[in-house]
């Protein structure tokens, strides 16, 4: 459907919410002083259930939101049983400092342990990874929990490692090559004082080490090293084991695959054995098991609305419910793909495939559908898909830092360039990549890009707080602004404009949400935004504060304008930026605003403008000039006559916009939109988060275009697939 073009080189201010409290049982979520207008967000409790293990009563206050706990064994109950997530709190609902309790549906308290990651500019809470530990959990059942605030916070408890070691845990990697085994022991680390804190409290310590692989007699293995994140629930006597074994030094001489006999022991155990595993270059995989054996039985189901009310997802249409049969044919689909290390789950494997496909959007179709749903299947599809997220050959890691590279420490790295491109002045290096041979010791069945590149980790990260997903975000935004030639992005500043416009709409989607969410204390935070304000000021500055810029709200930069000899765009692509925009704008990114209110002109009037007709807003391709050098069209409606006159004869220029008669010369319903209306990835459906954002940031002129829109006769069923299903606020 969509034809693939070829590339030149292949957001923390946040808005402020009412004193209104956005809860998981009603209320408002206004933006104070923003472009937006509230909407209620509610939820129905689940009934209470009966229990005796806990009896101190919970606090009395407003619940901010709640979640529910499913043990998704139907024969066996459990007890002690360990629950980590992460949670997204709105502006202002969660102020530094105060505790959060937990309170169960027989009025119980919870004690929740609550890491703070990210915090919004006003000190209150932005994401946090929340811990307890749930005393019974019946077979089958699904037990509702309301977080809520509880009086001051008290100061973390010290870690300490002594009785996870004294429980016999232990965990180690090793990857035989050639009859020479190299091992890593996370035990060991932890033992040695290796160990950096992750999460640490009274009722879980996760520890991250890292370790080159060795031999027995201590050499290290250059370019093979295992990261272990481990995870100790003390009321449990249980312990999670995080095991990820990496290729992916950005400068260590001679990269390629590997191919290795894998092995993961813990506590005494072999629970992964892999033979002759070809470990890509510049790759990752990752395996996780309990120390007990069998992970616990448990699903934790966030608040839908509250997740989507707090602004840190779009705002996808919560009245959907995802049909049994839907899911299960996904389900299907992943029990059926290579879910092994070095496999890509639902991914496909040449990611610039062109047609209609379910992983593109802001969430790609098994995200969408696990938000909406919250099933464990499509959690478990999600969540493996962004494991195997790793498997692609995008993951750069600095030794120096142990973090994925940074453009800002290596504003002269790239893919793209000659290795005499990436001279750093400031340095006098060199800063090109040890050369790897694409065709013998690198080749990769994978082929990656930026322009059809799905939303791997972003949700993942937002409701589990694994590290893992964490670095997997960064990877892949940090990838996005190097790979290309380093003149292109304008080196340290990593410009995307060079790009498709679908390719600049998905790294900025990228890079906004590892901007949002990466940890405060994370030297990357301040990196992504500093290269997202780059962007943002570009924009900006080319388009929104430019009186020269073109009065239709596109994007005609980069590879925009390139079919029919340089004359026309595809409205489509567009689109994409805009939903990435209105995204960025929705996480606060106050420069975001202004690109925004401009971007959204272009759906706004390719649906009401003058000489325009919406049964055509959602075309393939539309003229905008009549050659390669000439000027963009002043109006929207002789973009119209031109892509009329091109696509049609003279008497369709006659016919009455959603008339009956032009239905018959189209061969539609009267008032179907082109474009495979009836499709949720078709054109009009790639155009509804653009017009959803209209709608908010537009003015009535964007009201206007979404009630045009929504009176059209054919829409898709986004129920089965909702990755577009995005609605006004």
């Amino acid at each position: 459907m969509k034809s693939r073009l070829n590339t030149l080189a292949a957001r923390t201010l946040s808005t402020t919410l009412c004193g209104a409290v956005l809860v998981a049982f009603g209320g408002s979520n206004a933006t104070a002083g923003s472009i937006y207008s509230g909407r209620s967000v509610t939820t129905t409790p689940t009934a209470p259930t009966t229990s005796t293990a806990t009896t101190t009563p919970a606090p009395t206050a407003a619940a901010i939101t709640n979640v529910r706990l499913e043990n998704t064994s139907a024969t066996v109950a459990q007890n002690n049983v360990p629950v980590t997530f992460g949670q997204v709190f709105a502006v202002g609902h969660l102020a530094k400092g105060t505790a959060l309790a937990g309170r169960l549906d027989d009025g119980s308290a919870l004690p929740l342990q609550v890491d703070v990651k990210a915090t919004h500019p006003d000190g209150s809470v932005r994401h946090a990874v929340i811990s307890a530990v749930l005393p019974t959990l019946g077979a089958g059942q699904t037990r509702t929990m309301e977080l809520v605030p509880n009086g001051t916070a008290a100061a973390a408890t010290t870690p300490s490692a002594s009785s996870m070691l004294s429980n016999g845990v232990t965990a180690s990697v090793s990857a035989t090559i050639g009859g020479v085994r190299y091992t890593a022991s996370a035990d060991e680390l932890i033992k040695a004082g290796k160990a950096t804190t992750w999460l640490a409290g009274p009722t879980t310590s996760e520890w991250l080490v890292t370790a080159p692989l060795k031999t027995s007699s201590g050499v290290a293995h250059p370019h093979l090293s295992a990261r272990f994140a481990v995870r100790w629930y003390e009321a449990a006597k249980k312990a999670r084991v995080d095991v990820t074994l990496e290729n992916s030094w950005a400068y260590e001489a001679n990269p390629q695959n590997f191919t290795y006999d894998a092995e993961v022991m813990v506590s005494g155990k072999a629970v992964f054995t892999k033979p002759a595993l070809t470990h890509l270059h510049h790759a990752r995989w990752r395996q996780t098991f309990w120390s007990t054996g069998a992970a616990p039985t448990l699903n934790v189901k966030q608040n839908i609305a509250y997740l989507v009310g707090s602004r840190a997802l779009p705002n996808f249409d919560t009245s959907l419910k995802v049909p049994e049969t839907a899911i299960v044919a996904q389900e299907k689909r992943w029990l059926a793909s290579n879910r092994a290390p070095m496999g890509l789950g639902m991914a496909i494997a040449y990611m610039p495939t062109t047609g209609g496909r379910g992983d593109i959007g802001l969430l790609p179709n098994w995200g969408a559908m696990y938000l909406l749903s919250m099933d464990r299947r499509m959690r478990e599809a999600t969540l493996g898909t962004a494991d195997l997220a790793g498997s692609w050959s995008t993951h750069y890691r600095d030794k120096n830092t142990g973090q994925p590279i940074s453009l800002i420490d290596y504003p002269y790295m790239t893919i793209m360039a000659r290795p005499t491109d990436t001279k750093n002045p400031a340095t006098g290096k060199y800063e090109a990549f040890p050369l790897c041979d694409k065709t013998t010791v690198c080749k990769t069945p994978y082929t990656h890009d930026v322009s059809h590149q799905p939303a791997f980790a972003y949700l993942p990260y937002l409701v589990t707080g694994d590290h893992y997903y964490l670095e997997e975000l960064q990877f892949w935004s940090m990838y996005n602004v190097f790979q290309s030639h380093p003149s292109y992005r304008q080196n340290i500043k990593g410009l995307v404009q060079p790009e498709q416009v679908r390719g600049q709409a998905w790294s900025l989607r990228t890079l906004a949400e590892a901007a949002y969410i990466t940890p405060d204390n994370d030297r990357l935070k301040s990196h992504f935004n500093r290269i997202l304000d780059s962007n943002l000021d570009w924009y900006n500055a080319t388009y929104s504060n430019n009186a020269s810029a073109n009065k239709l709200g596109a994007i005609v930069n980069g590879y925009a304008i390139t079919y029919y000899s340089k004359t026309s765009l595809a409205p489509w692509m567009d689109d994409f930026f805009t939903s990435a925009i209105g995204h960025t704008a929705e996480l606060g990114y106050t420069k975001a605003v202004p690109l925004l209110k401009w971007k959204v002109g272009f759906p706004v009037q390719r649906l009401t403008g003058a000489g325009a007709c919406y049964i055509r807003a959602a075309m393939y391709t539309m003229v905008l000039r009549d050659s390669a050098t000439s000027p963009v069209y002043s109006t929207i409606g002789e973009a119209f006559a031109k892509s009329d006159t091109k696509d049609f004869n003279a008497d369709f220029l006659k016919l009455q916009c959603g008339s009956a008669a032009m239905a018959t010369v189209l061969k539609l319903k009267t008032g179907e939109m082109t474009g495979y209306s009836s499709i949720p990835t078709g054109y009009p459906s790639n155009m509804q988060p653009a017009v959803a954002y209209a709608q908010d940031a537009g003015g009535t002129a964007g009201a206007a275009a979404w009630t045009k829109f929504m009176s059209r006769t054919v829409k898709p069923d986004y129920a089965k697939e909702p990755q577009f299903a995005i609605i006004p606020r």
